[in-house]
């Protein structure tokens, strides 16, 4: 087996391996010595089958899997020899007209990760943006919760409902003077004007008081779901028990208690600590997107383009994801296509950054435990069905790539906590009205290129839609803080692999061969709600 190195150009390099048909001969003749005792052949004894019959029976496949390993150790010796990083899996082509037999010429092309300086992380200071809970958040929170439950303050009884208002009833519905099934219930809550019943019955109930009692008379749409009553007259005989006030949630013991909890003050506590976390992860988000700016600013290398496309390729297949769920597909789409080169720059940033936390991982003994690694592995298995989970977990095992994508994320945040460690920092309270504008500042401020006269931009489209823009700058800010491709990460080459199968007349590369799939994920649909049946003739 010969190597002959045939470009070396910044990041790029590209060898030619010669694998002679010796080498595959003497591998084949060693596997067939090794398999030959287990080959069972009528009219021969167990393992007295000749050499030549198992290289007949089997040949063809002896011959791809020899070529096989000499390319993945031919791979291999390259990087070794050469002491190369690969920044993604070498790209691994035969010549034309290979055939066995004959000297396979094969073409290794791969970019290597960049030498990055050790960084210097002396020096970095930081602002804590520290937003306190008060009082007025928790009883906001616990009025949505109040909301949600339909529990209000009730109105005096001589109050008379208005548009807005909330009034519990007994009804009875009849189509034609007989009571229709599913068309009687008890203390049933219509907000009045809420437009979740037919055409006609929350507008009656407008004066009435507590202790009234009155006919509804409604006609059931034609596309309503029951269908004996579409487009029928019916009535409702309702009786009023009671009108509470939508705008003043009843938070008392009595209503924590219907929770599950204790008291009004427990639930004030477990609200509390779920919006101080709401903060926490504000605060963060705002030091994270200062040190990776300081970060960025302060280093600058060249990045293998591969990874930039991998990165881009991600961002993009994201923005596209998210703007098929948009109110207007097409002008998001159009909106993405004007800012594609500044979305191509972000990822740029997001693999150096990437490059360069893992260096200053690497340098200061930053690791993802075993223990970290397979918790994250059991929440990732979550998401899929029981009987593929077990499945799931032996890929992410067997393969380094799934493996590197799930720990990721998490040795990024640990480098950031290490840094965060380092920097000097100084805390500012403020209310999170402060500390979400900062960061919506920044979302305006991210944007890797200023509009100017000369910066040759069209710039004829329209910028008066403010809260598009905001939007989009949004997305800016997140792909730029979100965490590089996993290759790129934890700075660990991936062992390349050759294909598995020996290629016949037309060329093929190592990537593209197709690798043992990851059990699909299941899909999981939200729940649906089954309606009360006496809400059902009125809904």
């Amino acid at each position: 087996m010969q190597t002959v190195e045939t470009l070396n150009e910044g990041l790029k390099r590209a060898y030619t391996l010669t694998i002679t048909p010796a080498d595959i001969d003497a591998r084949v003749d060693q596997e067939v010595k090794t398999m030959a005792p287990q080959v069972r052949m009528p009219g021969f004894r167990p393992g007295k089958v000749p050499a030549n019959l198992v290289r007949k029976m089997h040949g063809e496949r002896l011959q791809a899997d020899a070529l096989n390993s000499s390319i993945q150790e031919g791979v291999q010796k390259i990087l070794s020899d050469n002491k190369l990083r690969p920044a993604m899996q070498p790209s691994v082509e035969f010549d034309e007209g290979f055939e066995f037999g004959k000297e396979a010429q094969i073409k290794v092309e791969l970019e290597v990760l960049p030498d990055v300086a050790a960084p210097n992380v002396d020096g970095l200071k930081l602002e804590r943006l520290i937003a306190e809970v008060s009082d007025a958040q928790v009883d906001e929170a616990a009025g949505k919760i109040a909301a949600q439950q339909g529990a209000y303050e009730e109105f005096p009884a001589d109050h008379a409902a208005a548009t807005g208002d909330t009034v519990v009833v007994d009804f009875v519905g009849k189509v034609d003077g007989v009571a229709f099934d599913g068309g009687t219930g008890e203390d049933m809550k219509v907000e009045i004007g809420s437009g979740n019943l037919i055409p006609g019955f929350e507008d009656q109930l407008i004066g009435v008081k507590v202790g009234d009692e009155k006919v509804l008379n409604v006609t059931f749409p034609e596309d309503y779901n029951v269908e004996d009553l579409k487009g029928k007259p019916a009535t409702f005989d309702i009786k009023v028990k009671s009108i509470l006030d939508s705008s003043k949630p009843k938070l008392d013991d009595d209503f924590a208690k219907a929770l599950g909890l204790d008291s009004l003050d427990k639930l004030k506590e477990l609200l509390k600590g779920q919006i101080e976390q709401e903060h926490n992860g504000l605060t963060r988000t705002h030091m994270k997107r200062k040190l990776l700016d300081q970060l960025a600013a302060s280093h600058d290398f060249d990045v293998p383009p591969s990874m930039v496309e991998a990165e881009f390729n991600q961002i993009w297949q994201q923005l596209e994801h998210e703007a098929g769920h948009d109110e207007d597909p097409e002008a998001a789409k159009a909106e993405m296509e004007k800012d594609k080169d500044d979305y191509r720059n972000i990822a740029v940033r997001r693999v150096r950054l990437g490059l360069l936390l893992s260096e200053i991982g690497q340098a200061n003994n930053v690791q993802v435990s075993d223990q970290e690694m397979n918790r994250l592995i059991m929440q990732a298995a979550q998401q899929y069905s029981p009987q593929d989970r077990e499945r799931f977990v032996q890929y992410v095992r067997q393969e380094p790539m799934a493996a590197a994508q799930l720990r990721a994320p998490l040795y990024e945040d640990k480098v950031v906590d290490f840094l965060f460690d380092k920097a000097e920092i100084t805390d500012r309270t403020v209310d999170r009205a402060d500390l979400e504008a900062a960061i919506e500042e920044e979302d305006g401020d991210i944007k890797p290129h200023v509009h100017g006269p000369d910066c040759g931009h069209d710039h004829d489209h329209d910028h008066s839609e403010k809260p598009k823009a905001k939007k989009a700058a949004s997305k800016k800010a997140a792909a730029e803080d979100a965490a590089p491709a996993a290759e790129s990460v934890d700075g660990e080459a991936v062992e390349a692999k050759p294909a598995k199968k020996a290629p016949a007349k037309k060329a093929t590369k190592a990537e593209d061969a197709p690798a043992e799939d990851a059990p699909a994920a299941e899909e999981k649909k939200p729940a649906k709600k089954a309606a009360p049946k006496a809400k059902k003739a009125e809904a």
